[in-house]
């Protein structure tokens, strides 16, 4: 007898496809954090209690929390959401992180190598996540 396995199971393999692709984001968004975090410049600004100029706060905290919470929640509403909301949730929560993640190349003294590198890497797997579930039609969601 034949066993069903859920990530190549048509019916599931939309939904499986989005969450991963939101995990890989993630692994993206965390190697890049945690290289920038060796760089001399960044380590004195984080214990002077600065981040590209802005104050780290426990308001600059929450909402770095929150933003981080998307894609961290996005792994499992991608797999448990119905259709329609599941397409729409993809769209604004990509929709948003790209437009941080572009953003983020504008704020302090300028990117370095290393972060406009996963910047394009993390700009572009957002954007295909809007992209996809933009195209994702309801008839590919019953099958």
């Amino acid at each position: 007898m034949a066993t069903r396995n859920t990530v190549f199971d048509p019916s599931a393999g939309k939904k499986a496809l989005f969450s991963t692709l939101w995990i890989f984001l993630m692994f993206n968004y965390l190697y890049c954090d945690f290289l920038s975090n060796m760089e001399s410049t960044v380590l004195k600004g984080l214990l002077d209690g600065q981040i590209a100029g802005m104050a780290v706060t426990p308001a600059f905290m929450l909402n770095a929390a929150l933003l981080m919470e998307i894609p961290t929640a996005m792994v499992l509403l991608s797999r448990v959401l119905p259709f329609r909301v599941n397409r729409w949730a993809n769209i604004v929560a990509g929709l948003i992180m790209t437009l941080v993640q572009v953003g983020s190349l504008f704020v302090g003294s300028g990117p370095t190598p290393h972060y406009i590198f996963y910047s394009v890497i993390e700009a572009s797997t957002a954007a295909f996540i809007v992209w996809f579930a933009w195209n994702w039609r309801a008839a590919e969601a019953a099958e």
